[in-house]
């Protein structure tokens, strides 16, 4: 599942995001969702959230 709908991310769910220097490269991330930052139901590039271990970026993953 991808992570532009905002409904599909909850808070404790492990996801893969991109960060803002890893954007060019597509260096993926994985952690677990702390916070979710991005307030509109939906992004182009995925909404962005606090991973638990505070790295910020936009989800491109979600793992069920």
């Amino acid at each position: 599942m991808n992570g532009n709908n905002r409904e599909h991310i909850k808070q404790g769910a492990r996801v893969r995001i991109v960060q803002k220097q890893d954007q060019r490269s597509g260096k993926l991330t994985e952690g677990v969702v702390f916070k979710i930052l991005t307030n509109t139901t939906s992004h182009p590039h995925g909404i962005k959230v606090m991973l638990e271990n505070g790295i910020v970026g936009r989800v491109k993953e979600i793992f069920n």
